[in-house]
Parts: C-alpha cells; structure tokens; sequence
C-alpha cells in the first residue's frame, strides 16, 4: 500500500511541476474562473467543443492555474484525460472523480474511467484539500455547461462570451 501511495504522490508532483495543456488558448466556447474562498487557490478555464457523429466533444481545454499542488496537478491531470473526449464520457469521469472526493478514502476507485485521477484517492481523506482537487472539474463542468448552452443559443460573436 505505501509502494501505491507513493507512486500516486510522484503521479501528483509530476503534474504540478510539468503541467499538461496549461496556458488559456483560443479559439474556445466558453471561460470561466473559479476560486476556491478557503485558500485562495484558483483557475481560469476555457473551454473549446467540436462536434463527432452527431454529439459535442471537447476540442479543447486550457487553464490557468494559481496555487497548491493539489489544485495545479488535479486540472492538469483532469484536462490531459478528458480533451478528444465526448462530453458525455468527460461528465461521467467528473461524477466518478466527485465520487472519489467524496468517499473519505473508502471508495475503490474506477481506474479505467479516471486515469491518472485515481492519484488523488488519498486527498479524499483530508477534508481541507478535497475542494483543492474539485476546484478544476467544478470549473470544468462550469465552463462546458456555458458552452452547450451557447450552442443550443446559436451563434455569438466573441463580444458576447460570459466571462468571470
């Protein structure tokens, strides 16, 4: 078990100190930004969909990230997993991943769908870090949900993206 925990923690640093797809890049659908109010930790996210046989997929997503290490490595680690993905199966992987969270450490959990994610199964058992490891996939889901509700809108021009 300690061989595991420790290969999860290397799975974490690496993340952080070499995050993948950071940087906000265009073109995108949608930007949100997110702080998480107990330590200041945040992340801007942007979001870019595409569409394959006939349902939205995620073309794109970029972030700018400020904070621990948790924060930094969970939406790097999140973004390297769910871009080229249908919505559908992104959304399904953040309910695992909010699972996961949420379990206190007693949750088995699905590597096939998380990945990499499956290196934050010991946050779960720190409460003060869990909104750490969700503030990337709530921004996530947040900034997807703008972006198919501008498309179901129709089109806008650059002008009017929500942005916070």
């Amino acid at each position: 078990m300690q061989q595991l925990e420790s290969m999860y923690q290397e799975i974490i640093l690496e993340h952080y100190r070499r995050p993948l797809h950071a940087g906000l890049r265009e073109p995108f659908d949608a930007e949100v930004r997110h702080v998480n109010p107990t330590c200041g930790d945040e992340v801007t996210i942007r979001v870019a969909l595409k569409d394959s046989s006939g349902q939205p997929v995620l073309a794109d997503v970029s972030y700018e990230a400020l904070g621990c290490s948790i924060s930094q490595a969970s939406v790097s680690v999140m973004a390297d997993m769910i871009i080229g993905e249908p919505v559908t199966e992104a959304m399904a992987a953040s309910e695992e991943f909010l699972r996961l969270m949420q379990s206190k450490g007693e949750a088995e959990p699905d590597e096939s769908l998380l990945g990499d994610a499956v290196a934050f199964a010991g946050v779960s058992k720190y409460p003060a870090r869990i909104k750490c490891a969700l503030l990337g996939w709530m921004a996530w889901k947040d900034a997807t949900a703008r972006a198919l509700n501008a498309r179901d809108d129709g089109p806008h021009s650059d002008g009017d993206r929500e942005q916070l």
